[in-house]
Order: C-alpha cells, then sequence, then structure tokens
C-alpha cells in the first residue's frame, strides 16, 4: 500500500493521539475511582492529581508524534499537498466539529447536574480527543477511497 505524506501523517497523529490520551484517560479514571474511595465527598474537586498525569501525557503524545513525523520524513521526500489534501482536510474538519459541537454540550450539562468539575473537564476532553479521532480517521477513509 503506497501512502502518502500526508496519509502517513494522520497515521502518525492518530496513534500518538490513541497513545497520549489512553495513556491519560486510563490512569485519570482509575486515580478517580480511588480517590472517590478513600474521600467520597471530596474527590469531585481534586483536580490537582491529574495536572500531572496531563502534563505526562501531553509529553508523550509529542514525542511519538515527533518521532513518527521524522521517521516519515526521512522516508518520504515530497510532503507537498494538492487541492486534493486540503479538500479532505477540509471535510474531516467539518465532520469533527459536530463531534465537538456534541461534546460543549454534554459537558455542559454535566456542569450544571454534577457536582465538582471532573466530570465537566473530562467529558469536555474527552470529546475533543474524539473530534480529532473522527477528523483523522475520516480523512484516511477519505484517502483510501480517492474522494
Amino acid at each position: 500500500m503506497n501512502l502518502s505524506f500526508q496519509e502517513k501523517s494522520l497515521w502518525v497523529m492518530l496513534a500518538s493521539l490513541v497513545v497520549g490520551f489512553g495513556f491519560y484517560f486510563a490512569n485519570a479514571f482509575g486515580a478517580h475511582a480511588t480517590l472517590a474511595a478513600h474521600a467520597p465527598g471530596q474527590s469531585a474537586d481534586l483536580m490537582a492529581p491529574y495536572v500531572g498525569l496531563f502534563i505526562a501525557a501531553v509529553i508523550l503524545l509529542v514525542v511519538v508524534s515527533v518521532a513518527g513525523h521524522i521517521v516519515i520524513a526521512l522516508a518520504e521526500r515530497n510532503p507537498q499537498t494538492d487541492e486534493r489534501d486540503r479538500l479532505i482536510a477540509l471535510k474531516g474538519t467539518s465532520y469533527a466539529s459536530y463531534v465537538l459541537a456534541t461534546g460543549v454540550f454534554l459537558a455542559l450539562t454535566a456542569a450544571v447536574f454534577t457536582p465538582g468539575n471532573f466530570i465537566f473537564t473530562h467529558v469536555l476532553l474527552a470529546f475533543w480527543v474524539l473530534a480529532e479521532l473522527v477528523a483523522i480517521g475520516s480523512q484516511l477513509v477519505m484517502h483510501r477511497r480517492g474522494a
């Protein structure tokens, strides 16, 4: 399968998001469950333990992304985009905007009905990551279909 530079870049970003935020969400919800079990009334407002975890996830995302892009830049000498690539990126962003708008609505709803800010921030973050995954995934599908 002969992939363009843009497709390889999308695969790297997909892997980076899955690794970085997969790590974050797996650890954040485990830590939140532990906090909730030990301090039931206070765990909803404690966001400080997650800051370091978030920083670690972002660093992991950046490292995977940079390393992957270095590898594909060394292997691929033609990183130019054409009109088709720009149209595919625009369509992917359009699809992602619906997911993000839904996430913002659900996060605001969660903020109204739940105490603390854990649910609000994590619903917002999860839908932002999901929107990025939708944008990347739809672009990959369109590249493969030749759209």
